[in-house]
């Protein structure tokens, strides 16, 4: 398999405090996990836009699941322990990456490469409805701007 730190070591609790102390390098505040059957699913945070003057919710999603099912496809005898372990290693392998993800954003920002907005945009995060500004594209609840293509 020739996929990032699939095999990574790094326990995923350590992945996600990198990227708080890296968060809250370029200036997020209220940074707060969520989790759903004591597995850490996300991360929520607060920045302040300075050209918008607003502080700005975004939630990245270090997509635990989808991981487990990519590298389920490759245990070709699982033992009565494979399901267990993979999941273990699933829940490593996906926080490993976002921290990776996160750090090349951030050392961008703190660069001057790059505004938070610009690299967060897609991670907008609607409380109420639960949602990023990715998911409410691909739903149909937002549009992209698509310029004079047809």
């Amino acid at each position: 398999m020739n996929i990032k730190n699939y095999t990574s070591s790094i326990e995923s609790s350590r992945s996600m405090a990198r990227i708080e102390e890296m968060l809250v390098e370029i200036g997020a505040t209220n940074i707060n996990k969520q989790y759903r059957d004591k597995i850490c699913m996300g991360i929520t945070f607060l920045l302040f836009d300075e050209q918008l003057k607003q502080t700005l919710p975004f939630h990245l999603k270090a997509q635990v699941e989808e991981c487990f099912k990519i590298l389920w496809k490759d245990i070709k005898r699982p033992k009565s322990n494979t399901k267990e372990l993979v999941q273990q290693q699933a829940n490593k392998t996906a926080w490993k990456i976002l921290s990776d993800w996160t750090e090349i954003q951030c050392s961008m920002i703190l660069l001057g490469q790059a505004k938070p907005l610009q690299m967060f945009l897609p991670f907008m995060y609607d409380m109420r409805s639960n949602e990023t500004y990715f998911d409410k594209v691909i739903t149909g609840k937002a549009k992209l701007l698509l310029g004079n293509a047809q």
